[in-house]
């Protein structure tokens, strides 16, 4: 059985790897995102197989993303790489000025062979400061973000609880955590999951 680097690698390189499901290369979960490195990387060292910064420009199936340490990344989506915004999504949305992260395999010229893309993904921690018309005003750092309940997408998880899209038990003044797709230049959230510990 061919690994998913060689999988990705052969995509790349046009050896056919063909469709491939994308669970096969890259998990759909957004939680995956801020998954931590494997143990191949020294403590504090970059992890070369990642990526995250803001999409600057698209070209077939390219994108030029522009890292927060102003350092350029080429990302190439191929057959099989998952992306995510707000859910599992096609390529044709991206655009340029989403923020991105990223996971795949390196190749020999730099560029990233993506299995996973998370666009726009945001993973904030707060306190409910208000609920009004399927809005969450949350307080993040003393900071407002705006955290909008997208119907048929948004679900919350309470405690141990399976996720539900019922979001009626949140409250004012709770601890929550919310999983969501940031708005680019805004300070406003579509809401994925809100982690609620009670």
């Amino acid at each position: 059985m061919r690994s998913r680097r060689d999988v990705l690698k052969s995509a790349v390189l046009g050896g056919g790897a063909g469709v491939v499901a994308a669970t096969a290369l890259g998990s759909l979960g957004a939680e995956a995102a801020f998954a931590t490195t494997g143990p191949t990387i020294e403590p504090g060292a970059p992890d070369p197989n990642f990526a995250e910064g803001r999409i600057r420009s698209i070209k077939d199936n390219t994108l030029l993303v522009l890292g927060s340490n102003m350092v350029f990344h080429n990302i190439r989506v191929v057959d099989g790489t998952s992306l995510w915004k707000l859910g599992p999504v096609g390529f044709d949305q991206a655009r340029p000025g989403d923020g991105l992260y990223a996971r795949g395999v390196r190749m020999p010229d730099g560029m990233l062979a993506a299995e996973s893309v998370w666009l726009n993904i945001v993973n904030i921690k707060g306190h409910i400061k208000n609920i009004k018309d399927q809005t969450l005003h949350l307080d993040h750092n003393g900071h407002e973000v705006l955290c909008h309940v997208v119907p048929g997408k948004s679900v919350a998880i309470h405690s141990e609880s399976p996720p539900t899209s019922d979001l009626s038990l949140l409250k004012v003044s709770q601890h929550v955590q919310i999983l969501g797709a940031w708005r680019p230049d805004t300070n406003e959230v579509d809401i994925a999951t809100v982690f609620s510990p009670h």
